[in-house]
């Protein structure tokens, strides 16, 4: 069967360098033992040393293409290749609930989605990693007091510790991307309670970044559509802070105060 044909509405860039397609999938060999789950096999560079590890494999993919090329080319995996939208799917379903690594080179314009989810089933993924674009990378990794801290740092830092690998270049692409790529991975921490209500943690992150620029005595006026907190809600010192500037936990402290007053003001049960 021919090669596949890079589809730029899927925004399919094949790694064409196999030293570095082994590089990334000798990065779940931090988490040995449990199956793993790759994105976007397309023509199946990484899935070939994936398939190598004494471990299950699968993989899925949303092209019909480079299934039908899987298909040909990796008749090991027979019935381990699925044909569907990653972002679509019930992970608990992928090994019977059992927990997975995840791994990729990921579409870059749908990275983000593909984490978000990845942390709505964290307890089933111990282990995250693969190749996104470098800019999410080290937004990911990012530090407080960064300018690329920011939703993506917090909301999985405060589930996984993140790694920076390598940096990939452009050219070892077919066809090319326009900027380069890194290869990262997250790795489940010790967190089982952030001490805070999770919903409402998300949704406040969400909230100050959109307007990162400003104090958060600004920007957490979104939080109270229509109404005004009590007098002194606005005087703490954090208040006169802008999000970059807030660890993990000054985000589940402020979580549990602003929580206080929309209880308060009965915006939230």
């Amino acid at each position: 069967m021919k090669a596949v044909k890079p589809k730029k509405n899927l925004g399919q860039h094949f790694l064409t360098d196999l030293n570095i397609a082994k590089r990334i999938a000798d990065t779940v060999d931090a988490c040995p033992d449990i199956p793993v789950l790759e994105i976007g096999p397309g023509m199946g560079v990484l899935t070939q040393y994936l398939v190598e590890k004494p471990r299950p494999v699968k993989a899925v993919e949303i092209d019909s293409e480079s299934v039908a090329y899987l298909h040909e080319n990796f008749p090991t995996l027979k019935d381990n290749i699925i044909g569907e939208d990653f972002l679509r799917m019930d992970l608990n379903q992928i090994f019977d609930g059992k927990q997975f690594v995840l791994t990729g080179n990921y579409p870059y314009d749908i990275s983000s989605q593909i984490f978000f989810k990845m942390l709505d089933y964290k307890d089933l993924i111990p282990c995250c990693t693969g190749m996104i674009q470098r800019e999410v990378a080290l937004r990911m990794a990012s530090e407080p007091g960064n300018k690329a801290y920011g939703i993506l740092s917090v909301l999985i830092q405060a589930w996984y510790d993140v790694e920076y690998l390598f940096t990939v270049d452009e050219g070892v692409f077919n066809p090319p991307p326009k900027v380069k790529s890194a290869v990262i991975r997250m790795t489940r921490n010790e967190v089982t309670d952030l001490g805070c209500e999770e919903k409402l943690f998300k949704r406040l992150v969400k909230t100050v970044f959109n307007q990162r620029r400003k104090m958060l005595r600004v920007s957490l006026k979104q939080m109270f559509p229509g109404v005004t907190p009590r007098e002194d809600f606005y005087t703490t010192d954090i208040m006169t802070k802008r999000p970059e500037q807030l660890s993990i936990q000054q985000f589940v402290e402020l979580t549990n105060y602003v929580g206080e007053e929309l209880k308060r003001l009965e915006l939230i049960k």
